[in-house]
């Protein structure tokens, strides 16, 4: 009697110090999007910091098509036992899934929200020298000559997309989407003169808008970006109620135990606070906010409520 309970102790024992060492073998974070961009960069940031904190490897897969969907239908399948986690900007939680449909997860009961990282404004931004010089100049026009105006940008669903018809219900005006496959290129057609404006991330135009390439006219921020103070919002600017970010985070399979859940949100967040990570983030315009996941799913259903009401009013689709 006294070995077998003997043996129970050793064993609670045994599991609770393989439960403290997470994480014990290597950790997988699925970006699902092509390598190089916005959230594959904060991805990698992550794993090299976590990896050296940690001393255990996090390791960076892509997994990108269908918008982020295959990505993000990939670890909503995964175990959640802190070994697979999403990083991801917004799209695939909030947007897409109101514009697709029979997608194979739902955004706000197959994942565990862990921490959203970083997020960016978006600027509405005109070629260097567009004849439009302040967000009345393209109000005024667009009210005088509906549907002329044409807005890039990296495609239908996209934050920059959808910022541009946010903007319409707000004006009360009408445009023209022109989206295409990625933003680098809706950049470089912007700046040739191609498209009129563009609603594009704060921290991918920032060089081109210091170089004189495009100008600025307003920022959806709810107050100034030090880093363009000369720029107003969009309230400053005449439209109100059209404060945008764009944000990356980090979520797990729905299902993760919640003690799980909060030591995994804690080395995010503690990695997210380390200079080495934050301070080549917040230089090019991005904001940390590297919540809890609590915070992170009131925000989740929040922004899922809004995103939902401006497709619907937009009667935008994906074809």
């Amino acid at each position: 009697m006294k070995k077998t309970l003997l043996a129970l102790i050793l064993g609670v024992v045994s599991l609770s110090a393989h439960a403290a060492a997470w994480p014990d073998r290597p950790v997988t974070l699925i970006v699902p999007f092509p390598p190089g961009g916005s959230t594959d960069q904060v991805a990698r940031a992550l794993a090299a910091d976590m990896g050296q904190k940690l001393h255990q490897n996090f390791i960076v897969e892509n997994r990108a098509g269908a918008t982020g969907t295959i990505g993000a239908g990939f670890v909503a399948r995964a175990k959640p036992d802190g070994y697979t986690f999403l990083v991801t900007s917004l799209g695939p939680l909030v947007i897409v899934p109101h514009l697709m449909k029979n997608l194979p997860f739902d955004p706000l009961k197959d994942f565990t929200p862990i921490t959203v990282a970083v997020s960016s404004p978006n600027v509405l931004v005109v070629p260097g020298n567009s004849k439009f010089k302040s967000v009345a100049d393209i109000v005024a026009y667009e009210k005088a000559h509906p549907n002329r105006v044409t807005f890039a940008s990296s495609g239908v669903g996209s934050s920059d997309h959808l910022s541009a018809a946010l903007f319409w219900q707000r004006s009360g005006t009408t445009g023209i989407h022109v989206p295409y496959q990625g933003g680098g290129p809706a950049q470089t057609d912007l700046m040739g003169g191609q498209v009129d404006a563009s609603f594009q991330n704060l921290n991918t135009v920032l060089p081109y808008i210091q170089a004189g390439r495009m100008h600025a006219l307003g920022i959806t921020s709810a107050a100034r970006a030090p880093l363009l103070p000369d720029v107003p919002t969009m309230a400053e600017a005449g439209v109100k109620n059209m404060v945008v970010t764009s944000w990356q985070a980090v979520v797990a399979p729905k299902g993760m135990p919640k003690g799980l859940r909060d030591e995994v949100a804690a080395a995010f967040v503690k990695a997210l606070n380390d200079p080495k990570v934050k301070t080549p983030f917040t230089s090019v315009g991005y904001d940390l906010i590297a919540d809890t996941p609590d915070q992170f799913t009131t925000f989740m259903q929040q922004d899922s409520a809004r995103w939902k009401s401006v497709i619907e009013a937009g009667h935008i689709t994906i074809h």
